[in-house]
């Protein structure tokens, strides 16, 4: 590892003045939880690493006239402690329970984990299928896209250098989607995704209403399976459609066999999660409807 400066951001502006200095040349620091990791192994060494864990305008989780916002430096244990979070969006809370250990829950952040962009990521299903947006600054401003224009390729984003994430919006329309998050690992727990997937979908007069669902760790990047979403848009919910619109998101799928499982198995297991995902979606709409008759 070769040395490198180092500077401790006193604010957003602050950062992304200095990222706009270093623009390629320098790193971010967040909760650590990667960064560490690459340093040890990386060809190219940063010239300058900008400390960005101490701003707690990043970390806040609040609902605005917009929609959910979510600071890309809330932990994993913030978004699973957020009684806002879990009120509004469990799955959210699932997909955080399910990375790493307690300790890599406590410092990692959910924006750290969706810059990483790895194939496995588990933030990631259940905000696509929430369509969620992500707001990016830079020295050129602020500006908005949907998570899905984020991911590029494995560890590839489409940020350029001078950028940085800074918060997570799920939009107002969304706020009262059921959804839910389904994986699929080699153990119950710090295991990485054979297969994730995020559903949502609203529910009118017993039909699938803009139903969305995502999928982890059988392409590059997350993915969505349009052709299932629209198998299922209309039509009566039930279990028989739901393991269909698994078997149709199976066939969306472009999973590689390697040394943890074959393709084939991947496939079938996108086809199970799929379903199951749909179906918890529903009980938690079921269940969420009730609360709210009591």
């Amino acid at each position: 590892m070769k040395a490198f400066g180092y500077v401790s951001a006193k604010d957003v502006a602050h950062a992304v003045a200095l990222l706009g200095e270093h623009g390629a040349k320098a790193k971010i620091l967040a909760g650590g939880t990667d960064l560490l990791v690459e340093l040890k192994h990386a060809v190219h060494n940063p010239e300058i690493i900008v400390d960005i864990s101490r701003l707690s305008e990043l970390k806040t989780i609040a609902v605005a006239d917009d929609g959910l916002h979510i600071g890309a430096l809330a932990t994993h244990g913030d978004i699973m402690n957020s009684s806002i979070i879990r009120d509004m969006f469990p799955a959210m809370v699932d997909a955080a329970h399910s990375i790493g250990a307690a300790q890599t829950r406590n410092l990692g952040t959910l924006g750290g984990n969706l810059v990483t962009c790895v194939p496995s990521m588990d933030s990631g299903p259940a905000l696509i299928a929430l369509e969620a947006l992500v707001t990016v600054a830079s020295s050129a401003g602020r500006r908005q896209m949907p998570l899905g224009e984020l991911f590029v390729s494995p560890r590839k984003t489409s940020l350029k250098p001078g950028d940085l994430l800074v918060d997570i919006v799920i939009a107002k329309q969304n706020l009262s989607k059921p959804a839910a998050f389904e994986k699929f690992g080699l153990r119950k727990g710090q295991a990485l995704a054979l297969v994730n997937v995020g559903a949502a979908f609203f529910i009118d007069k017993g039909n699938f209403l803009c139903p969305r669902i995502a999928l982890g760790a059988v392409a590059p990047t997350v993915i969505r399976a349009p052709k299932a979403e629209a198998y299922l848009e209309g039509r009566k919910i039930s279990a028989e459609a739901m393991a269909e619109a698994g078997r149709i998101a199976a066939t969306e799928a472009k999973p590689i066999s390697d040394f943890r499982a074959s393709a084939d198995y991947r496939r079938d297991l996108v086809a199970v999660l799929v379903k199951r995902a749909l179906a918890s979606a529903q009980a938690r709409a079921a269940a969420k409807q009730k609360e709210l008759a009591a």
